[in-house]
């Protein structure tokens, strides 16, 4: 059974992604910048500013981790068939007559193949990431991480970025400020493909590739099949962030119970501050009489 996991896991890692998961990843990606508030009204006021954010949804991963490694970030340019591709896709998704190639990927089978694969393709940029990093710097397990999360959430971490270029500017929806789930779950899979490539997890590299994209496959179907926001890694963080952090915010009761800033008294001072001048008027009355 171990040896026939081991084969499947093997032909699994060897999977190439071009052309049919990269094709998938593009169309995820077109389908996910059209659904944003004033796309459409962008692909027509500028079908510029509309194909470049198109082309960051696609690859914001090599561009970031590019810029990482002080490489040129225009580096994915190079590769013209996967940029006439993504750009047949953007153009069919944005501009086809009657929106029908957009009706049809939002097919939900064809959605649901489409959201699986990119999935699979996430798995192959960390690990790719991973391996370009540890090129630069031999076994600096820390770059190895922030480039691999970068590569496979690239996307999501230049969204304010890709924002811009729509003329929209929201930095309270910045990643780090309030990561999505895609930005948490390929943290997790930089750290333990970084772990296993540095030889400090003991799992072969093509049964921790099956295990992590079936992960990833399964949790992204669930829950777009229940339209439910909830993440499996939610019990995990709020143990987590209690644990380490403290578990409850500071009440805002308490903090205004304290002693007011600006001038203001509580009922004490006030009670306080009258009886004083009670008896101040009291000993003048006295010396006057």
């Amino acid at each position: 059974m171990e040896e026939l996991l081991g084969q499947v896991a093997l032909r699994f890692s060897r999977l190439p992604m071009f052309p049919f998961f990269d094709l998938a990843h593009y169309a995820a990606s077109v389908l996910s910048l059209k659904e944003q508030p004033g796309a459409v009204d962008v692909s027509y006021r500028s079908p510029i500013a509309c194909w470049f954010s198109a082309m960051l949804y696609c690859f914001g991963g090599s561009i970031l981790s590019s810029l990482m490694l002080a490489e040129p970030p225009v580096g994915f340019l190079a590769n013209t068939t996967n940029v006439l591709l993504a750009s047949s896709v953007w153009y069919l998704v944005f501009y086809c007559p009657r929106d029908l190639a957009y009706r049809c990927f939002c097919f939900l089978p064809i959605r649901l193949l489409l959201a699986g694969m990119k999935e699979v393709t996430r798995t192959w940029k960390i690990t790719g990431g991973i391996a370009h990093a540890h090129q630069h710097y031999k076994n600096v397990w820390l770059i190895m991480i922030v480039v691999g999360w970068a590569r496979g959430a690239g996307g999501g971490l230049i969204s304010n970025f890709e924002q811009l270029v729509r003329g929209v500017w929201k930095p309270e929806t910045n990643e780090l400020l309030k990561m999505s789930y895609p930005v948490k779950i390929s943290l997790i899979g930089a750290v333990l493909f970084t772990m296993q490539h540095i030889s400090f997890l003991p799992v072969a590299k093509p049964n921790l590739m099956l295990y992590y994209t079936s992960f990833l496959v399964i949790t992204k179907v669930i829950m777009m099949l229940t339209d439910n926001a909830f993440t499996p890694l939610a019990p995990f963080e709020k143990v987590l962030v209690g644990l380490l952090f403290g578990l409850h915010p500071p009440c805002p009761e308490a903090s205004e119970a304290k002693v007011p800033y600006n001038g203001a008294s509580s009922d004490y001072d006030r009670t306080t501050a009258g009886e004083t001048s009670d008896s101040v008027k009291r000993r003048h009355a006295k010396k006057t009489e």
